[in-house]
């Protein structure tokens, strides 16, 4: 048995001193049989953990297989010029299948778009990270070698992620000053470079605000073969790394943690902001500067913990905006008058991770209603989130409008939204806290033309009025109350060949040049159910591209 060449990740070492000892034993009769029995025990378990780990990961991508492939049957002893360059890659230092798919997790975790790499290397690492960005996703790659640029683009180039990504050549440090001087900053920071400049880069980052407020910083190589914490150790990467490590754990700015995932990964992130005790501050630490309970503005807008409804959400807005809700944390009954688009949704947002359920209930009817939120408060113990949003729309000339079309569109649009604020009221009333979001309509402002709907109209006008009512009168019991005003949305009916002449009426009529589209109100439908509009009460919020201002 023959002893494995030193590698670059600590348990990889190990396995080399493994095999060194099971040798010496193996050659010496006088080493107890035990002592080699639990030399072997202990190798088999170091030696197939790597083996392991990658099959239990995600599969690597088809472009990843490739550049893996390319890398490691390339002849890094060699020599290769470029210019006055001369460079030459270990082949320890390639990076892997299982830390691609770390970093990759890493990116998705920290909903990263801007992502910096220091050292890119053979470009395994920016691949993988570049996959997990969204499409308007972008990642900057900084390396000093031309040549390993050359090497990887032709994979970047065949990849559909590979537009995303950026390889700045030269000095990573004047990258960085560039980058300072432009006001950039990043999501995620990975460092994977020249040992001895880790300390210059990360000063600079945090000191030049390179990394945003909630972002990561990704170290590689922190324990380095296991020489940044042998005593006996003197080599001098390993001895900068060693002061590196020193550096960030005693740093009161940030938090971090070491990874022991091949040779080594620091996670770091910025601690929020907090004088010290009897420390003289010119910061005005106050709700504006830590945040309203220490809550950044975006966690304000988050509902985690919080229970939904909305009504009308098997299609158009209400699908819209029962996506929104529970993307922002809550869970979301998903209620419509046909159970099966009803259920359809809610198979969506399963997919998604989404906490929902499915129920039908005609809002027009008050024992449906009732049955509505009796069915919640069974299942989720309450409702704190009232999207009213179902409402129909039949057009007719006033004088032809029969009063069945009235009474129709009041008995949904007026009189169930009303119904169902006040089923709902009755519940948050006794919580203390609630938020009403009904859906109301541009044409409860202007009358819409060249179409005729005066009951719709009417009826919308109405679901302001009493949205503006319950808003004054609930809210000092910790309920609010307000609505949505949407312009015309799109949808396929609009589309039609009947209503393509006014189509093109409306859009003349919209500054913004366009019809709405459902995801134009899903930001909205957040911030009035989140506690960042907790002071907002009986509004009417207008989202219809500037018409009613024409």
């Amino acid at each position: 048995m023959q002893a494995a060449k030193v590698s670059d990740t600590p348990l990889e070492y190990i396995v080399e001193y493994l095999l060194k000892a099971k040798l010496i034993a193996d050659q010496n009769v006088s080493v107890p049989e035990e002592l080699r029995e639990n030399l072997q025990k202990a190798l088999d378990i170091a030696s197939g953990l790597d083996p392991y780990i990658e099959q239990m990961s995600s599969p690597e991508s088809d472009p990843l297989a490739e550049l893996y492939k390319k890398t490691i049957s390339h002849d890094w002893n060699k020599a290769h010029e470029d210019g006055k360059t001369m460079f030459r890659l270990p082949k320890e230092c390639i990076t892997g299948h299982v830390e691609g798919q770390f970093l990759k997790m890493l990116v998705h975790m920290s909903k990263a778009r801007k992502v910096l790499e220091i050292g890119m290397f053979t470009g395994y690492g920016a691949l993988s990270m570049a996959e997990a960005l969204p499409e308007d996703g972008r990642l900057i790659a900084c390396e000093i070698e031309p040549y390993l640029r050359d090497f990887v683009q032709p994979v970047f180039d065949s990849s559909p992620h590979g537009k995303k990504i950026t390889v700045k050549v030269g000095s990573a440090m004047e990258s960085l000053k560039e980058f300072a001087g432009a006001g950039e900053q990043f999501d995620l920071v990975f460092i994977d470079a020249d040992k001895n400049n880790y300390l210059s880069y990360y000063t600079f980052l945090l000191e030049h605000n390179l990394l945003r407020m909630d972002g990561v910083l990704c170290v590689d190589n922190a324990l380095f073969k296991g020489k940044v914490y042998l005593s006996d150790s003197t080599d001098q990467n390993g001895l900068s790394l060693r002061e590196f490590n020193q550096l960030v754990a005693s740093d009161p700015r940030v938090q971090q943690v070491m990874i022991p995932l091949r040779d080594g990964i620091t996670l770091i992130q910025r601690v929020p902001y907090c004088p010290q005790n009897n420390a003289q501050s010119s910061v005005t630490y106050d709700d504006v500067f830590r945040g309203v309970q220490g809550k950044s503005i975006l966690s304000r807008l988050r509902l985690d913990g919080k229970v939904a409804y909305v009504t009308g959400a098997g299609q158009g807005i209400g699908r819209a905006f029962a996506h929104a809700l529970g993307e922002a944390g809550a869970k979301v009954a998903i209620v419509d008058i046909d159970k099966t688009k009803a259920e359809r949704v809610t198979h969506e947002l399963t997919l998604k991770g989404i906490c929902s359920m499915a129920l039908a209930a005609d809002i027009s009817r008050a024992e449906d209603v009732q049955q509505m939120i009796d069915s919640i408060i069974s299942k989720w113990g309450g409702v704190h989130i009232a999207c009213n949003n179902a409402g129909i729309n039949m057009n007719s000339a006033s004088e032809d409008t029969a009063l069945d079309e009235w009474d129709q569109t009041f008995n949904v649009n007026l009189r169930g939204t009303f119904m169902c604020c006040q089923a709902a009221g009755r519940v948050m009333l006794k919580q203390g806290y609630g938020k009403i979001i009904n859906t109301a309509s541009m044409a409860s402002l202007i009358v819409p033309h060249p179409q005729k709907q005066l009951a719709y109209n009417t009826s919308k006008a109405g679901v302001v009025k009493l949205t503006q009512t319950l808003g004054t009168e609930w809210i000092d019991r910790g309920v609010r109350v307000n609505c949505i005003s949407p312009g015309i949305v799109d949808t396929p009916l609009i589309h039609s060949e009947s209503l393509e002449p006014l189509l093109q009426r409306w859009l003349s009529d919209i500054p913004a040049g366009r019809l709405a589209q459902v995801t134009d109100l899903q930001a909205a439908v957040v911030y009035l159910a989140s506690e960042a509009s907790d002071y907002m009460t009986g509004h009417n919020l207008v989202i219809e591209g500037g018409q009613s201002l024409w």
